[in-house]
């Protein structure tokens, strides 16, 4: 949603006083709460390639294979470890090769996506564009590095190149370039469209991606049935998809206002998938529901968690709204808000290092760093909060009153913690 086609603040805030009809019903995926698959049920076929690797003078394909098994492994158990090996086979297979194989450069570089290590991708895909071979597939990695570094120019020049308005590819990526934009309507346009490809297609895959990107897109419009429609399909395809599971704990607390029924969700999901950010979300309903030792504990076990250095940078954002917040060290905030800068000078990144600036009672500096990088740059709901919040510290009333509107619209994405603090502003 962009600022001109707000609601008026009056209208908004009587819509918010209603109690929010219930989405969520436990008879729809009750079945999926039983589900459930460890990294054990999956080593099968990495001690396949193993045994493969072992066996052969030449490994260099059974190397990428079994890179895509322990991917799989991590991308359905959460497990960094995995993630991590997989890269280490990868670089074996390189070694190999060299740069030669232009698909061994687009997966590595798909790894250090995974990781937040975009830089690094973004010279394998460069590596891989000089290659040639199956560019458009090169190119469409391209975009996606691009996007995430803050490098839009770019990112949409490579989004033309490959443009073609029967492409699955094609149009996700645009209707994530037009969520970057602000054009929430045309995103999910676009993703109606690739939804109706992939559904033609019948390939499981697209059709997941399809699904948790629409039930995605749906959720910040504000259209909670649509969303959790498609939740229920991604579940109905993949049972242990964790991502869907995920997106109805946070309906069943963000709309439905039954934070009980997400713990339970959420407590199902983290037998079998583990991610530092599960916690963060325990802990935020701990919160909603003034249970101060669940907080902690789930605090705790987060940072535990993260205390993993292979994370890498993949957890900076959320660890620096931590550490500028529930922690109070605004300094060891800044410091990771600079790390982000430098791996990828985005406005949300900007963001991250004005309200650092603000947590630290540097508002000048904040506001000068919004105005600068932020503002007009980025409509996601938490950053606009963030502007209005050091607006208002700098005495920039004027300026508060359409954010606050557009907040108050936004109240199901930020969550009902937010709610208070909007009406404050």
């Amino acid at each position: 949603m962009q600022l001109k086609h707000i609601l008026p603040l009056f209208i908004i805030a009587s819509l918010w006083s209603c109690d929010s009809k219930t989405v969520a019903k436990s008879s729809d995926y009750n079945t999926y709460l039983n589900t459930a698959i460890t990294a054990e049920d999956l080593q099968d076929d990495i001690d396949f390639w193993t045994l493969k690797i072992k066996n052969s003078s030449s490994p260099y394909a059974y190397f990428i294979s079994r890179a895509q098994a322990k991917t799989k492994v991590f991308n359905s158990t959460g497990n960094i470890n995995y993630l991590i090996d997989a890269e280490n086979d990868l670089l074996k297979a390189k070694a190999i090769v060299k740069d030669s194989d232009a698909g061994l450069l687009r997966q590595i570089a798909s790894n250090y996506i995974s990781q937040h290590r975009f830089k690094e991708a973004l010279v394998l895909l460069k590596q891989a564009e000089k290659n040639g071979e199956k560019l458009n597939s090169t190119k469409k990695m391209l975009f996606d590095v691009h996007l995430e570094l803050g490098n839009y120019i770019y990112a949409e020049a490579y989004l033309n190149d490959i443009k073609n308005e029967a492409s699955f590819d094609y149009l996700l990526r645009l209707s994530k370039l037009e969520d970057h934009k602000g054009n929430l309507d045309t995103a999910i346009e676009h993703m109606e469209e690739a939804t109706a490809i992939a559904e033609a297609s019948n390939l499981k895959n697209l059709k997941l991606w399809s699904y948790t990107n629409s039930a995605d897109f749906y959720g910040h419009a504000g259209n909670i049935n649509k969303s959790y429609t498609y939740y229920l399909k991604a579940l109905a395809l993949d049972p242990n998809n964790a991502y869907a599971k995920k997106g109805i704990a946070w309906i069943a607390y963000a709309n439905d206002n039954n934070p009980d029924e997400a713990l339970r969700i959420l407590n199902h999901i983290t037998t079998y998938y583990n991610a530092p950010d599960y916690d963060l979300f325990k802990a935020e309903i701990a919160e909603y529901k003034h249970n101060d030792s669940l907080k902690t504990k789930h605090l705790n076990h987060y940072l535990a968690a993260i205390d993993n250095k292979l994370y890498g940078e993949m957890y900076n954002k959320y660890n620096v709204l931590l550490f500028s917040e529930d922690l109070e060290n605004p300094d060891r905030a800044l410091e990771l808000a600079k790390r982000e800068i430098e791996n990828r000078a985005t406005p949300q990144s900007y963001d991250l290092l004005a309200w650092s600036y603000y947590k630290q009672g540097q508002v000048a500096k904040a506001e000068a760093i919004m105005d600068e990088f932020v503002v007009g740059k980025t409509f996601e709901p938490a950053v606009l909060y963030h502007i209005a919040e050091i607006y208002k510290a700098s005495g920039n009333t004027d300026k508060i009153l359409p954010l606050k509107t557009e907040l108050l619209a936004s109240l199901y994405e930020l969550g009902p913690l937010m709610k208070q603090k909007i009406n404050q502003l």
